[in-house]
């Protein structure tokens, strides 16, 4: 599989990611919280999300999964919980006015993690193994960090260094200097101070603490710390947005000279046009092309002469409510009618949190041209062979349904052979003949991942389709064909369009006409699998239909506008509503992907043992087989 997103140049472990949250939610006892990867541990309770470090990237695959427990048990138990939010607050303002910032606030954060490690031990023993881990860790990097600090001369980064071997050491032998810069009396009014730490007992104490630690040293530290190795754990941004106003928004730069022009407004006006062309600007409909002008010459020119902007204009919008298509919107009048029929999926997170601001639009595909009904006739006649042979197994099976005989009943009717009345000691002479041939009581619902990786996958996928599309239509098993994908281009993170394109719908999949509209799917852009799954199993739960089965044909991990790292739980989670509402889903992953033992274990995270690995595309028609033969017979 090639892989378009990596997170910091890393692929993101989803099954970790999994676990985490998962830990997350048991400890919160609530399924809104989030886990996220950031440069520093913390938890933004408004949000209710945990960030765990990457810190702990570099290690070894077993050390970091202990070290990345840790962050969220202390995160979850120790912050949400044992911190005062008020004091780190306040603690904040005070630090920022002080020369050593950096310092005050990075001692107090490892100075309250210590204090809360104790707490969650005491709460929960079986977590110790964790802190271990964090500590040993921690310790042999600032270790390194108090050695390469002092030899390059930053001798606040040396200290902190220094202070968190002090505060977590086992051995009263490891004694590092503390201070060695400062003077005897400085050092002992230090080491007399800096045990006081284990008498804290809340995070006013904490602060109190620290401040008066960085005040012992502040005469000898003429600088601030170089690196930011921790940050507070209370992420807090309502500092930064309230200094953010429209104004901020709306400025525009002065030009750097004066100069003014003495030309006439009413003199003859030369335009030259700039042909540009991009990515945006290819289709209609696309953003606006602007300049901004530092240097050049005030001039009177265009100074009345605003275009008139619409809803589509997105260089002007700051704030926008419920989006809905422009008169250049390039799908047409069937777009319009989707939004009107089905209100945007991101007033309430109907599809789950992950996709809050997603909007989902339902696109009919239009008829099918020329070229696309000779496309599906080619096709048509490529899967015959299997076709028939599907066809021909489910028919016997129907007629061996209907035509056996149960024999050797304790009751029914009396056979003719009765030899066994006098050869065995309970004898079985009765048969009964079997129940009427039924119909199958069954529904599929097929999705196909529309995303710009499956464009060498595709042509093979539809071949797939139209297999299923004739076999399930000949057996008279009612069936929906839908594509799905992401507008990168018009994605923002307040709105994020998603298409559905229906090529085959219920109530025409059973029409001699059906089929020839799986033509016309085509790679787009990204694809947001738990939002069409959660559609999907919507649909299917509609049906009256014993049997429910949903096959997704997809070529990876999903991907769309802030959903690299969030997508795969939150597809794993529709999987899992969807099977709880006794839905059937099977992803068969297509490419060369199935190969990568990564790739497969995502995979498997994602959908458990109910996936199908085709390597090569041109294999998926003998997969889909047995696969259909099985769903079928057990819908009797």
């Amino acid at each position: 599989m090639e892989r378009f997103m990596m997170f910091n140049d890393r692929p993101i472990d989803s099954f970790l990611v999994m676990q985490l949250s998962d830990l997350a939610q048991t400890l919160a006892r609530d399924r809104r919280w989030t886990v996220e990867f950031a440069a520093h541990s913390g938890v933004h309770l408004a949000k209710q999300t945990i960030y765990v470090s990457q810190f702990w990237d570099v290690y070894p695959s077993s050390e970091k999964e202990q070290a990345m427990k840790s962050d969220v048990v202390l995160r979850m138990i120790g912050t949400h919980r044992h911190t005062d939010i008020a004091v780190v607050r306040t603690f904040r303002q005070t630090a920022e006015a002080q020369p050593l910032s950096k310092l005050l606030k990075q001692l107090f954060s490892f100075a309250e993690d210590l204090r809360l490690e104790t707490i969650c031990e005491r709460e929960r023993p079986g977590l110790k193994r964790w802190f271990r881990a964090r500590r040993r860790l921690y310790r042999q990097y600032f270790a390194q960090q108090w050695q390469a600090n002092r030899t390059r001369g930053a001798l606040t980064d040396q200290f902190l260094a220094a202070m968190y071997l002090r505060l977590t050491t086992d051995s009263p032998l490891d004694d590092v200097p503390l201070a060695p810069m400062a003077d005897e009396a400085g050092q002992a009014r230090l080491e007399a101070l800096w045990p006081q730490f284990f008498d804290v007992s809340s995070t006013a104490e904490t602060a109190r603490w620290t401040l008066a630690i960085v005040e012992l040293v502040e005469d000898v530290l003429s600088n601030d710390m170089v690196n930011n190795y921790t940050s507070l754990p209370i992420v807090d941004d309502d500092e930064d947005e309230r200094k953010t106003t429209l104004q901020d928004l709306k400025r525009t730069d002065p030009l750097e000279n004066r100069d003014t022009s003495n030309d006439s407004t009413n003199s003859e006006v030369h335009r030259q046009v700039l042909s540009t062309w991009h990515r945006e600007t290819s289709r209609t409909g696309g953003n606006v092309l602007r300049f901004e002008l530092e240097r050049g010459t005030r001039t009177g020119m265009l100074g009345d002469g605003a275009r008139p902007g619409e809803d589509g204009d997105q260089a002007l919008a700051i704030v926008q409510g419920t989006s809905r298509p422009t008169n250049r919107n390039e799908y047409g009048p069937e777009a319009q009618a989707s939004f009107d029929d089905h209100p945007p999926a991101g007033s309430g997170a109907l599809y789950g949190e992950a996709n809050r601001q997603a909007e989902l639009v339902l696109l009919p595909s239009p008829p099918p041209s020329p070229i696309h009904l000779q496309q599906y006739r080619t096709k048509q006649t490529t899967v015959a062979p299997y076709r028939k042979r599907l066809v021909r197994v489910m028919e016997q099976w129907l007629e061996y349904q209907r035509s056996a005989w149960r024999t050797n009943l304790p009751a029914g009717r009396l056979r003719k052979q009765l030899i066994p009345f006098f050869t065995d000691e309970r004898p079985r002479l009765f048969y009964k003949k079997g129940e009427p041939a039924r119909r199958f009581d069954a529904v599929f619902g097929l999705l196909v991942d529309c995303s710009a990786s499956m464009h060498d996958k595709i042509e093979e996928t539809k071949t797939g389709l139209v297999l299923c599309h004739e076999a399930l239509k000949t057996l008279r098993v009612p069936h929906a064909i839908v594509g799905f994908w992401e507008d990168a281009n018009e994605a923002t993170a307040s709105r994020q369009p998603n298409y559905m394109q229906i090529a085959v719908s219920f109530r025409q999949s059973l029409e001699p006409s059906s089929g020839p509209a799986i033509m016309q799917l085509e790679p787009r852009e990204d694809n947001r699998d738990g939002l069409a799954i959660r559609w999907m199993t919507e649909q299917l739960l509609r049906r009256s239909e014993t049997q429910k089965v949903l096959l997704v044909f997809s070529d990876g991990e999903p991907a769309a506008y802030g959903y690299e790292q969030n997508g795969i739980i939150d597809t794993h989670e529709a999987v899992a509503e969807a099977r709880r509402h006794g839905i059937e889903v099977v992803n068969l992953f297509l490419g060369r992907g199935a190969d990568d033992e990564s790739t497969r274990r995502t995979i498997e995270n994602i959908y458990g043992r109910f996936r199908v690995f085709v390597p090569h595309v041109s294999e998926l028609t003998d997969r889909l087989i047995p696969l259909l033969k099985t769903w079928l017979q057990k819908s009797l």
